[in-house]
């Protein structure tokens, strides 16, 4: 187990999630699971599971503390291929946000975002990092065609 670890709490469909998350994300696995009875159909109570290389925990608590934007999954996307991908299926059910930001339909946030974001606003000109975190401010699901005109623009 790695020693630092987020630590995630769900009203009452950790499981939902988990085969959702693991629909999504096809190397998700559970590494624990408990259950709040002895029996095979007593509901989840609690799993570590790892997305993307990263564990999580969570925890079927309860409606007590629900998400908020605090707290996000940041995805760190190769391609519009792959932002594409992820923004579809985590928005279906969920909200799309501002700047790649979305909530799933379990009310987790996430940031999908491409890796070229901080390549181009990483610019050694601060004209052209401004015009492409302007852009990148206008947008919901970012869109890297978007930012790299934002870039290529006359200031």
């Amino acid at each position: 187990m790695q020693k630092l670890t987020p630590f995630v709490w769900f009203d009452d469909d950790l499981a939902e999630a988990l085969a959702f998350y693991a629909s999504v994300f096809p190397d998700t696995e559970i590494l624990d699971a408990s259950r709040a009875g002895d029996g095979p159909d007593d509901a989840l109570f609690m799993a570590r599971f790892r997305i993307l290389g990263q564990e999580l925990l969570a925890i079927n608590g309860g409606p007590l503390f629900p998400f908020t934007e605090a707290f996000s999954l940041f995805v760190d996307c190769e391609d519009q291929a792959e932002v594409d991908r992820l923004w579809d299926a985590l928005t279906d059910g969920g909200e799309p946000g501002r700047c790649g930001w979305l909530k799933d339909r379990f009310g987790m946030s996430w940031q999908i975002v491409p890796r070229r974001l901080g390549e181009l606003m990483g610019d050694p000109d601060p004209a052209k990092a401004a015009r492409v975190r302007d852009a990148m401010l206008a947008m919901d699901r970012i869109e890297i065609a978007g930012l790299e005109a934002a870039c290529a623009a006359e200031g």
